[in-house]
């Protein structure tokens, strides 16, 4: 397997942003320890998720991988228009990653929501490479997600974590103090919306983040993936 990221610090795209916010807030965030970026938006076509995906990719400049959340055709049309697209982040109602898998390639970074025991079994149902990591959660409640499932908390993250060899990366209602329990519970790395794109220093913020992620020792995860 040739794949190689660093899942120490995901910034997850607040779909409440205008484009121009969007790359500002990107392009610190990246400057301040973000080590992948996923743009996710919900609200918007496919056509303007292509466009942003080809703005983010410019401003990115292959600092950090760039994922698609869900829409693996976004992917797809953003690297025939020219675009560095890293791969995709799935949820559960989406495509399976098996076929993400297939069509994306061996060398894709290819991320699933998994938020409960049955999830984890069908993770773990898949062939080998499938995966590169678990997004897991949520930590705590978010409004960045309104329908998000019950909060696991750090404990419950550390049974989830527990239970697979995957790399898990713990998300929702996550801040800087918790990145050193998450990573002693077994966290690769951890995922973020509002705590970056919604600070007053977008640069900063990320640095904190970072900064707690650095101070793991040798009892925690290294965050990448190999």
């Amino acid at each position: 397997m040739t794949r190689r990221v660093d899942l120490a610090l995901h910034l997850v795209t607040d779909d409440r942003l205008n484009a121009d916010a969007l790359l500002s807030i990107v392009d610190a965030a990246v400057d301040g320890g973000v080590t992948v970026v996923q743009l996710r938006d919900k609200r918007v076509s496919a056509a303007e998720l292509i466009r942003r995906a080809r703005m983010l990719s410019d401003v990115i400049a292959g600092r950090v991988p760039l994922l698609i959340d869900d829409r693996v055709d976004v992917a797809l049309a953003a690297i025939d228009a020219g675009a560095r697209v890293d791969g995709v982040h799935l949820g559960q109602n989406d495509i399976p990653p098996t076929t993400a898998r297939r069509v994306l390639g061996p060398d894709a970074v290819i991320g699933w929501t998994a938020n409960t025991a049955a999830h984890l079994q069908a993770a773990h149902a898949m062939p080998d490479g499938t995966l590169d990591y678990l997004g897991v959660g949520v930590i705590r409640p978010t409004i960045t997600k309104p329908d998000h499932p019950p909060a696991l908390g750090i404990e419950g993250f550390a049974e989830r974590a527990a239970a697979t060899p995957l790399a898990c990366v713990a998300i929702g209602g996550v801040g800087p103090d918790d990145v050193a329990a998450l990573r002693r519970a077994g966290a690769a790395g951890v995922a973020v919306v509002s705590a970056i794109s919604g600070a007053a220093d977008p640069a900063a913020a990320a640095r904190a983040f970072a900064v707690a992620a650095s101070g793991r020792g040798s009892d925690t995860a290294d965050g990448a993936v190999r």
